[in-house]
């Protein structure tokens, strides 16, 4: 059964099918008594504007696609939160899928929102193949979060992953902790670039001979599975810089469950500074992304191409900042 039209709303308001197309559009154009008219018997027949149909008798669609690689790690619903907002802003909607981290499901996301003719695409910390995404945008304007590319009709929006992690490490050894291990993302996004800063801060540091990466993932099942490594070990080391604050939660709790103190026996600091790591049972030490604004920014970023400000790769770098909580000490004696 089909919906209320555009013609059934006129006639219940009394005006003409051109003007009520105005009023859904927002135009300016419009008496304010005529607007509120229209409106109110929109809502007597509960009627919806069909956003597919506007796109196809306008030629432009007030729609952006906007893919999470992963649904359940929260840094990503924090960065939605930025975009959604700057979308609504520039009288913008959104439509979400989801890629579950693995490139096969990203890449079936990505042609699923390609289908809805969205003025605009962003991937947030997408692991598909760069040649994917190039394919993507070369059509409609795309914009990465979390995730570098080199491709010039690309734009790209990161924290200082690199910078970040040698926080988390400059922090710990100002601690006093010396025997620092870092449990890494695997072939997540950014990976490699905290994997790099953690690595480059302990040579720096003069701590090499106790550089140790126990390969992960960005989940807490990751986490939980390189705290089972370390507790296998000799011994335990005193420190542990987290791959994000979702593997951080899972090591935290094998570690409690094995019977180890955070921070007593180790110390535990993750990176992203999501809702997770404020929690007061957590109270995760952690390397803050500013989330909402990376997603304001890169949404604000498409925009500019959508209106042809520009022809040029954007390529923003966000400087990462230390939280200090409760998971981090000074070492075991």
């Amino acid at each position: 059964m089909s919906g209320p039209t555009l013609e059934d709303v006129a006639a219940r308001a009394g005006v003409s099918r051109s003007l009520v197309s105005l009023v859904m559009r927002d135009s300016p154009k419009v008496s304010e008594v005529r607007r509120q008219a229209v409106l109110a018997a929109a809502r007597e027949l509960g009627y919806r504007p069909n956003l597919n149909a506007r796109t196809l008798a306008t030629g432009h669609s007030s729609t952006l696609g906007v893919m999470i690689s992963d649904l359940h790690n929260p840094y990503f619903a924090e960065v939605v939160d930025g975009v959604e907002a700057a979308a609504h802003d520039n009288g913008m909607e959104i439509i979400l899928g989801t890629g579950g981290r693995r490139p096969a499901h990203e890449r079936r996301s990505v042609e699923r929102l390609l289908q809805f003719r969205p003025a605009g695409l962003l991937l947030l910390g997408p692991v598909v193949e760069t040649a994917a995404i190039e394919e993507a945008a070369s059509q409609v304007p795309t914009v990465l979060v979390a995730r570098g590319v080199r491709a010039g009709h690309v734009d790209t929006v990161n924290d200082d992953g690199a910078t970040g992690s040698a926080l988390a490490v400059e922090h710990l050894a100002a601690l006093g902790h010396r025997d620092i291990v870092h449990v890494d993302g695997g072939g997540g996004s950014q990976s490699s670039v905290r994997r790099r800063g953690y690595e480059q801060a302990m040579r720096r540091l003069a701590l090499a001979r106790h550089l140790r990466v126990v390969p992960s993932e960005y989940t807490d099942i990751g986490g939980a599975e390189a705290a089972r490594v370390l507790l296998a070990g000799d011994a335990l080391p005193t420190a542990i810089v987290a791959a994000n604050d979702f593997n951080a939660v899972g090591i935290i709790g094998e570690l409690s469950e094995a019977g180890v103190r955070v921070p007593q026996d180790v110390s535990v600091i993750g990176y992203d500074n999501t809702h997770l790591a404020g929690l007061r049972h957590i109270g995760l030490t952690t390397i803050n992304q500013p989330r909402e604004e990376m997603g304001r920014l890169a949404t604000e970023t498409l925009l500019q191409r959508l209106r042809g400000e520009r022809t040029r790769a954007a390529r923003h770098l966000l400087h990462p900042e230390l939280v200090v909580r409760t998971s981090t000490g000074a070492p075991r004696s």
